[in-house]
């Protein structure tokens, strides 16, 4: 089942997200991604290279979001799945995404901004013709 909403976003209490950095569980960086949605640099991520077998999930808030097996190399310098576990909210209803055909995904459980998805997979052959491209920041790894 695919979990959307017409306006998605931050679902956590200002407060525990702030926490999240006053604890050191979130990076200033991590929390302008997740939370304001911002862009990390190309090739800037260390999980861009990860290959091992596991599950990846929201720095935030720890929703599994997408599973290895689903990885690929796309070359864009951030991570690339082309599929999305169940963790996973796509906005709808965004113009200005619509006009470069993508859609917005964010955390289903907390609301993090995760990075976009793109109808472009077809170019890499994946079985599903999409691209979900991830900013690393907003992702930590379960081996």
């Amino acid at each position: 089942e695919q979990a959307s909403a017409a306006k998605a976003g931050p679902k956590l209490p200002e407060p525990e997200w702030e926490a999240l950095i006053a604890d050191g569980k979130l990076s200033k960086k991590a929390f302008r991604v997740l939370h304001d949605q911002a862009t990390e640099k190309p090739f800037t991520s260390p999980l861009l290279l990860e290959k091992r077998a596991g599950t990846f999930a929201c720095a935030a808030c720890g929703t599994d979001l997408f599973a290895s097996s689903t990885k690929f190399d796309s070359g864009t310098g951030w991570p690339s799945f082309f599929d999305k576990l169940a963790g996973v909210e796509l906005e709808t209803g965004n113009v200005a995404d619509a006009l470069v055909m993508r859609a917005e995904v964010h955390c289903d459980k907390c609301g993090g901004h995760l990075g976009h998805v793109f109808d472009d997979g077809w170019i890499w052959s994946v079985p599903t013709n999409k691209r979900y491209c991830i900013n690393g920041l907003s992702l930590t790894f379960k081996p």
